[in-house]
């Protein structure tokens, strides 16, 4: 595992405990009270029957991999349950806040009951749970993810910068989960059918025609092109699409005309929209001086663009091995 990918999972865990008043073990999962919690939080531990535990709404996961359901069950069977679910009483009756693999294990292999841990907690924070515990699986879709960003930003009213604040998240973490949800249905159906990858999905995103990418998207399902593959085909009609724009076919006199900008510069505006997401122009002088304008079309992308460059700027440190 890298620094950085250890970093951001130290970061949801630094969230999820903060969320719950709650300390964690080393998976994330919420240690029971005598580990020390939070002063105020109201907890009841008791064994309850797994029938008479109601869904969480707020769960973004809308599928669960059935292989590992029946692992962690027979797991179950044979070892005794280290951690409690969470659960909240919602008119009467007891609502899965947290750990519904395991309840799903729980049932999985015919128990009849289940540890659980009863929390004060008002729908806002179940939400804020749900979306964090659901961060820190590594299998769970993109979209589910980023249309549990959506739900919560819509139902709170509130900003991406609100809620990174209170998941303790990166902004640019949610902007660019969301942007996914720019593209097509189909697109985003194939995405979440694992015919995509959030790559492939990324690199759709600079093309501005819907119909282009439906096509491109069908040609790296087909052919089985690679990220890679798929950002320089994607770079290749952005080029073309530029030169649609003048209204002009690309031929000679076209090509001539181009030449105001060297095909190092020409590479690098290339190379800079691939990393960017978005039209980027590069105009320079003969004296060296010149501007870089980076193309947004609404106040989020600029947030996007702006964490992005304000990220870049941030000392990287090196981890020697």
């Amino acid at each position: 595992m890298t620094s950085a990918t250890t970093n951001k999972d130290r970061r949801l865990g630094k969230g999820l405990a903060a969320l719950l008043g709650t300390p964690l073990d080393d998976e994330g999962n919420p240690l029971s009270d005598s580990a020390g919690g939070q002063e105020g939080v109201k907890i009841q531990s008791l064994e309850l029957a797994v029938g008479d535990i109601q869904n969480n709404p707020f769960q973004p996961r809308r599928e669960f991999n059935p292989e590992e359901i029946a692992s962690l069950a027979e797991s179950l069977k044979n070892h005794q349950q280290l951690q409690p679910i969470l659960v909240r009483i919602v008119d009467g009756k007891y609502q899965l806040i947290s750990g519904e693999r395991r309840l799903r294990a729980t049932i999985h292999a015919g128990l009849p009951t289940i540890r659980a841990e009863v929390r004060e907690a008002d729908d806002r924070l179940v939400a804020e749970l749900a979306i964090i515990e659901n961060l820190q699986r590594k299998d769970l879709n993109p979209i589910e993810k980023a249309l549990s960003f959506k739900r919560y930003i819509d139902e709170h009213k509130c900003k991406q910068d609100d809620l990174a604040r209170r998941l303790s998240i990166d902004r640019s973490t949610i902007a660019n989960l969301m942007r996914l949800l720019e593209l097509p249905d189909g697109i985003l159906d194939m995405l979440q059918g694992g015919e995509l990858t959030a790559g492939h999905a990324r690199a759709l995103l600079p093309i501005g025609d819907e119909e282009i990418q439906r096509r491109t998207a069908e040609k790296i399902k087909e052919e089985s092109w690679s990220v890679r593959a798929t950002e320089t085909h994607v770079a290749e009609l952005l080029k073309a699409e530029e030169d649609a724009e003048t209204g002009k076919k690309v031929v000679n006199a076209t090509r001539q005309k181009r030449r105001t900008i060297s095909p190092q510069v020409e590479a690098m505006q290339q190379e800079m929209r691939m990393i960017f997401g978005t039209k980027v122009e590069i105009k320079s002088s003969a004296r060296g001086r010149g501007k870089i304008t980076l193309h947004f079309t609404d106040p989020d992308e600029f947030e996007r663009l702006r964490d992005m460059l304000s990220d870049a700027g941030k000392p990287r440190l090196r981890v020697a091995g």
